[in-house]
Parts: structure tokens; sequence; C-alpha cells
């Protein structure tokens, strides 16, 4: 374990594939750097998903900077093998890590940042921010949520479907998490999908190599070609599940209801219909609760070029989506984020 109060070059808050993505490159320096992760073990946000994601990349586009990923039984990995691949990945470099520390908040004294941690307090010359968003899950108000009476769980806590067999169960959100929660679920459970536009499935050759590419093309501000229509990231990306789901007809979406009543919903038409349980995958905000001393948050964003810090060129951001780097927030595009970051990290101390 680290020792509390003495001086960091530089302290990478969060543990996960932003974190170890920064490390690896700050590990080419001489810097004397420190990761602190929340989590009790290798694999941050993944620790948390459900049981059966799958990425939607094959191992070879689903890997950090500087080693890939094993090839792995089918084609797109399981929740299990990225695991798997982030703990030896940690392996590999042995980067300095300390688990279980969760840092409540970060003030700025002097020269120096203090990290203020369940584990006692840290000090900094340069800080990383690299917590994600997992812990911030976002939740649209909705008139009377509060006297729904049924169950209530957003995405980041849904683990399988078993709660919810033979359940009357609204899924509301329209991007990849949505698709695939509501194909398992719709297996045991009455469903009924909710998003705010009409969704749009990828074609079936799209996968995240496309997205890969994509990103590597943005980064390098490169023209394209060809008419090639670009796609988004929250475009729905035809995993063996929704394809399933495709077959089965369940993707037929309706728009937001009106406002919850205590034993379900009421449509815009004025219709009420009983449910049992809601599960909201509507995304998640960028978690910056450690950064509110220093004043710099606003709108749930953080002033930056890049990924540093504007108003404190001494903290970098990263991974926490397109204000940080576009896809970021992905395993196919932090790197490239990741690899900046650590280059200024450098530079401001010379080495």
């Amino acid at each position: 374990m680290a020792i509390p109060n003495k001086i960091f070059d530089c302290i990478i808050i969060g543990g996960g594939q932003a974190g170890l993505s920064v490390a690896y490159f700050l590990k080419r320096s001489k810097l004397n750097y420190l990761i602190l992760d929340a989590e009790g073990n290798s694999g941050g946000s993944w620790l948390h998903t459900w049981d059966s994601l799958k990425l939607f990349s094959p191992s070879q586009y689903s890997s950090l900077s500087g080693w890939q990923m094993p090839t792995t039984k089918q084609e797109y990995p399981t929740k299990e093998e990225y695991l798997s691949y982030l703990s030896n990945y940690e392996k590999r470099y042995n980067f300095p890590i300390q688990r279980s520390t969760f840092v409540e908040e970060v003030v700025k004294e002097g020269e120096l940042f203090k990290l203020k941690t369940n584990q006692g307090v840290f000090i900094s010359k340069t800080v990383v921010s690299a917590t994600g968003t997992a812990r911030s899950p976002f939740i649209p108000i909705y008139p009377k949520i509060d006297e729904f009476l049924g169950m209530q769980i957003h995405s980041s806590a849904y683990k399988n479907s078993s709660p919810f067999r033979n359940k009357r169960v609204v899924v509301v959100g329209g991007g990849n998490s949505g698709a695939q929660i509501l194909a398992e679920v719709s297996k045991v459970a009455y469903t009924k999908w909710v998003t705010l536009e009409e969704p749009t499935f990828l074609p079936e050759e799209i996968d995240g190599r496309y997205l890969f590419q994509q990103a590597n093309s943005s980064y390098f501000n490169e023209k394209k070609q060809t008419e090639e229509k670009e796609v988004s990231l929250s475009d729905i990306v035809q995993v063996e599940i929704v394809k399933n789901g495709l077959k089965r007809n369940i993707y037929d979406a309706l728009r937001p209801f009106d406002s919850f009543y205590k034993d379900g919903v009421i449509w815009q038409d004025g219709e009420k219909e009983t449910f049992d349980a809601v599960i909201w995958c509507t995304g998640f905000n960028a978690n910056l609760k450690h950064l509110n001393p220093l004043g710099i948050i606003k709108n749930g964003h953080i002033e930056t070029k890049n990924t540093r810090s504007i108003k404190y060129p001494k903290l970098w951001l990263v991974g926490y989506g397109n204000w940080t780097g576009f896809a970021s927030a992905t395993i196919y595009g932090v790197g490239k984020t990741a690899r900046n970051t650590a280059k200024e990290i450098k530079a401001h101390f010379d080495v």
C-alpha cells in the first residue's frame, strides 16, 4: 500500500480501461505515479456489467495499447474473458495500483493537489481523473415516478433476467444496453420498449471493427474517400442476442409515456398500463463528484483543451466521452487520448 503524504508526480484516479491506458504510456517515463482505484479487484466498471454481456468487437479490436487481447473462444469476447484480459494486462506491466481506495475530494493547495480518500490523504503534482461514468447512472425525471410501487432498476445494477420471470416489464432506452437487456428479459417476461426516437440498428455486417476504424479516422482527421455514412456510437450493433430479438420481432419501440401511476405507466393517449418493473437503460453522466471542490464543473462537464483542464492545467480528464476525445469512453478509442495525455504530462515535467 502506498504511503499517504508522499508527493507523487502523478496520481491517476480510476483503475479501469482509461486509467490503465494512461498508466501504460506513463510507464515509459521516469515519473513516480500511482493509480488509486475504488474497486477491490481489477476490471473497473466491467465488474458491474450484466452476466451475459459480450463485447461487440472481436478480441483484436477490443485491446488496450501495447498488448493485444488473446483470441477468444467465440468471435466476440465475454465479460469474463475481458475481465481476465484486464487483470493480466495489469500484471504484465506491473502498474502501481492501490485498491479499495475511494477518492472523496480533490483540492488544490498551492502547486499541489491533495486527494482525500478513505485510506488517507495523497499528494500529487499532477492528477488524471479517469473515473468514467459507471458510478453516476442517469435516470430521467418522470412525473409521479415516486408513486410507482413496482421495481425500478438501472442497467448498471442489472445482472440477469431471473428477477423478472413472468413479470410485466418496461425497458426504457434505445441504445445497445437497452436492446440487449430487452432481448434477454423478453424471453422470460412480458415486455414493452420505450425510446426517445425510433432506434437505429446497424447493418448485420457492421460491428465494433467499423467503429474502431471510424474512431481512428476521426482522431487523425482523415477525410473519407467514399460517401460512406458515419455511424453513431449509440446505434445498435447486431450481436447474437440482438439478432435473436429481431427474429422474435420484439423491437417495437414506443415513444415515452406521459407519467407513472402507482401500478404502472400512463401512455400519451391517456391509457393506463400495469407493470411490475422498469429497467432504465438510459445511460450515465460523468462521475466528477470528487472534483467538486475545484469549482470547474458546469453542466456535468469540465472545460478542457483535448483532455487537459483549462483552469487547472495540471489536471487531465480521460475516458468520459466525446468531450474528452472521440470515442474516449470506448476500449478502442481511449488509447489515442491516453497517449496524448501522457505526452502532455511528460512534457510538463520535461522528462
